[in-house]
């Protein structure tokens, strides 16, 4: 059971009110995301994201497994989720929540579905051998909007991963170490983000990246998985008032552009990280190739 308590009826009364005139507690408008921050750990893919008070670390770990037997060619990729009473005391350590199936489905859907990474390049020997790649999110801080700054993290991390080099001699997979092989970027084939709508007074008010009394508040939802290219790969209601057709494609138009700018952001700080790692010595790793 939640430990969380509800809002009071003068709390939601009056966040409301707020929304309805136009406002919201922390002064943003109502298509204003919170302060986003990035920063890596040593290790490549690994990223800690704040989005306003809502913070996770998020690792992208790479082993060699065996494809799976209907698609030999692929690499595999997979996204977990943990929350725990460091998040918020309204978890429980080791026990699923709705909210993190929820939200880790909807960025199987945006990330995993929509090939965000290229499978077949994890390919090493078809039906033998492939790379198999995790991104595991642990949430150590909850206030609101856990979807678009989960999507951040994985995507960030993604991006700035890099797995080690491997080749085949005598049908044996040789996997070298960083200091031996400069490690190997992933293959991004494209940049897609959620975008989450919350809505309120019968869908005549809706706002991006609510924290956590305003999703209380909320009535329902909509999620917008888009890439900056314009490409919708997911679109999700799951409660709340009917939205009209006028109301879903403004939505679309509002995660265009905020996605444009998350984007903007995330190259912005893995430019900075790669120019950090060069001053260290370490530009070598994040830009060369090996021979093949």
């Amino acid at each position: 059971m939640s430990k969380e308590a509800p809002l009071s009826n003068v709390e939601q009364d009056f966040i409301l009110k707020a929304i309805k005139e136009g406002t919201r507690l922390d002064g943003r408008e109502a298509d204003q995301y919170r302060p986003l921050s990035i920063t890596f750990g040593e290790e490549y893919g690994s990223v800690k994201v704040h989005l306003g008070k809502t913070a996770l670390v998020v690792r992208i770990s790479a082993s060699v497994v065996k494809p799976r037997e209907d698609k030999p060619f692929d690499g595999l990729f997979d996204i977990s989720m943990e929350l725990t009473s460091l998040g918020s005391p309204a978890w429980e350590s080791g026990r699923s929540s709705d909210l993190e199936t929820s939200v880790t489905h909807i960025l199987d859907r945006v990330i995993r579905h929509s090939n965000a990474i290229d499978t077949e390049s994890l390919c090493i020997v078809k039906g033998v051998s492939c790379w198999s790649i995790r991104a595991d999110i642990l949430v150590i801080d909850y206030d609101g909007n856990l979807t678009d700054t989960a999507c951040i993290g994985v995507m960030t991390g993604l991006q700035h991963f890099r797995r080690p080099d491997a080749v085949v001699r005598d049908g044996k997979v040789i996997v070298y170490k960083v200091e031996d092989r400069v490690p190997v970027p992933l293959n991004i084939t494209h940049k897609p983000l959620s975008v989450t709508f919350n809505s309120f007074n019968n869908g005549k008010n809706i706002i991006v990246d609510a924290t956590r009394k305003e999703e209380q508040a909320a009535e329902g939802d909509v999620v917008v998985g888009i890439n900056s290219g314009g490409e919708v790969c997911f679109m999700s209601k799951f409660s709340g008032h009917p939205v009209s057709p006028m109301t879903i494609v403004r939505n679309v138009d509002i995660a265009l552009e905020k996605v444009k700018e998350l984007n903007v952001q995330i190259d912005k700080v893995l430019q900075i990280d790669l120019a950090k790692r060069a001053k260290l010595g370490m530009a070598e790793e994040g830009q060369a190739t090996n021979d093949r």
